[in-house]
């Protein structure tokens, strides 16, 4: 007798509560690699990237999934993507309810227990995922007992949510597949954007555990010539202009980002269009003449963690730089005609006024408003949460995800060492100073998804293609330019002149939450 082989769904979900394509997303290579190793065993695995789709969360699994009989159906997401998650889960019940759901992600992996009783998946994956999915399938069909399968929560025969012991992480990352770019429909995501854009891991985890961040196990390095074998294959396939490193920290060592230079050089001459990338870097291995090897191999992005520029704070978020080593970092790299992706994040629970006013000074005279300027949150997962949670910052978890995740600045969400009075204070001079200090784009003008702005520092005329607008009167965003590399911002002039009314945004906001929470209730 042939085995049964079930019906799989896998949907990368859309970032928010929109009922439009946008292509504008993070490829989650997370539930790509899912699928390719489903694949790679056998099983029938379709996929559905409702970022591409046209219509209301419900109406797509009306027209998507009703009626298909899928025996599992699994995404995830992180904690900020809360609401779609939920919409998700509650469409598929209503309208697939033989289906089982598999929720994964940081969002559950990181507030299990809450998020599990919150959206009621039939089962999670928590952590990395391609080893605990085959089992799991496996232990479902066959229903055996699930709390033999590491990694995952469910709920027993009692109704009770129980969650089994933690699934080591994957050592060999070259034994992954490559992960499903097909299944997901990425060809139609390049051709909708302004860049062919080729995203990779080409490490897991990072070697820091900074008070603000979440991530999953120890560093760990792909072989470069597993990388070069998939990008060889992904950038003729696509024609793809630009790679885009999504690992927390790309290199340690010059040795690494070297060999990616001479990697890079060799795959350029094999094609006939220009090929540029993006990394995510630390401070600790920049200098004058690295950069410059890089620019000649095409870097036209380096994404930094500064964070900070008080030692205080540095020292409290754990990160072990120091303002001199981002002070060259960012002389170097402008030097070196390299844009800069990177933030300062103020209200750090060692921030104080003088701290704060250290790191806004020092952008103020030296960053040219390459650095973004925003506020620390305190997610899922991360130190700071904890602290916020103990301290009773947070006084309710699921609200917090729910209703104030992404939203921190127009809250009265205050963990530093200022009172509130003084913070919101500084969150106003903040916003002035970007908008007062950082280069601001003349004239633009939108034609359909077309965005032209003159550049500040270099003074051309820039043409911006296949732009997502909210609002074509009311639109902010922060670029590049083509030309100089120099970051600024793209402003309407309505949009210009709501900003400084930040005080005014703010009591409203605050109705808003308020509202919210007396329905919650």
């Amino acid at each position: 007798m042939k085995k049964f082989n079930p019906k799989i769904l896998l949907i990368m979900p859309r970032s928010g509560l929109i009922d439009k394509p946008d292509y504008n997303y993070s490829f989650a290579l997370g539930l790509a690699y899912i699928s390719a190793v489903l694949k790679k065993e056998g099983y029938n695995v379709d996929c559905l990237n409702f970022n591409h789709l046209n219509g209301t969360i419900d109406s797509l699994v009306i027209s998507h999934i009703k009626n298909k009989n899928y025996n599992f159906i699994g995404f995830g997401h992180n904690a900020l993507s809360y609401s779609v998650i939920e919409s998700m889960i509650i469409s598929i019940r209503k309208h697939s309810p033989n289906s089982k759901i598999i929720l994964g992600g940081p969002i559950i992996t990181t507030e299990s227990e809450l998020m599990f009783k919150s959206l009621k998946p039939d089962v999670a994956v928590l952590g990395e995922g391609e080893k605990t999915i085959l089992e799991l399938i496996k232990c479902l069909m066959d229903k055996k007992d699930l709390s033999k399968i590491k990694g995952i929560g469910y709920r027993n025969e009692f109704g009770k949510i129980c969650f089994t012991e933690k699934r080591e992480v994957v050592q060999d990352l070259d034994s992954l597949p490559y992960p499903d770019f097909e299944g997901f429909d990425f060809k139609k995501k390049v051709e909708n954007t302004p860049l062919s854009e080729y995203p990779i891991l080409a490490s897991r985890g990072c070697p820091f555990s900074c008070s603000f961040c979440y991530h999953e196990g120890r560093y760990r390095l792909r072989g470069m010539k597993e990388v070069f074998k998939e990008l060889n294959i992904a950038v003729k396939k696509y024609r793809t202009n630009m790679i885009l490193l999504y690992d927390d920290c790309f290199a340690m060592d010059k040795k690494r980002l070297l060999e990616f230079c001479d990697g890079i050089k060799k795959l350029k001459s094999e094609i006939s269009w220009d090929l540029k990338w993006s990394p995510q870097l630390t401070v600790h291995s920049v200098d004058g003449d690295l950069l410059k090897i890089m620019k000649e191999a095409g870097c036209e992005l380096i994404s930094y963690g500064f964070e900070s520029f008080s030692p205080i704070v540095l020292k409290s978020m754990g990160k072990p730089i120091t303002p001199q080593q981002i002070d060259n970092a960012i002389k170097e790299t402008l030097k070196a005609k390299i844009a800069i992706q990177a933030n300062f994040i103020f209200g750090d629970i060692a921030e104080t006024k003088e701290t704060a006013e250290e790191t806004l000074n020092y952008w103020k005279n030296h960053c040219k408003g390459q650095v973004n300027l925003t506020l620390i949150e305190p997610y899922p997962g991360s130190r700071i949460y904890d602290y916020c949670v103990k301290k009773g910052i947070i006084k309710d978890k699921l609200f917090f995800i729910k209703h104030q995740m992404g939203r921190i600045f127009y809250t009265d969400f205050n963990m530093s060492s200022m009172n509130n009075k003084d913070f919101e204070k500084f969150k106003r001079k903040m916003v002035n100073y970007k908008f007062k200090y950082s280069g601001i784009g003349k004239i633009p003008v939108v034609n359909g998804n077309q965005l032209k702005v003159t550049c500040p520092f270099c003074k051309k005329r820039i043409t911006y293609e296949n732009i997502r607008f909210e609002n074509h009167w009311i639109y902010n965003f922060y670029v590049v330019c083509k030309n100089c590399k120099m970051r600024f911002y793209a402003i309407s002039d309505l949009k210009k002149a709501v900003l400084p009314i930040y005080n005014l945004v703010k009591p409203l906001y605050e109705i808003y939450l308020n509202i919210k929470r007396n329905l919650a209730k």
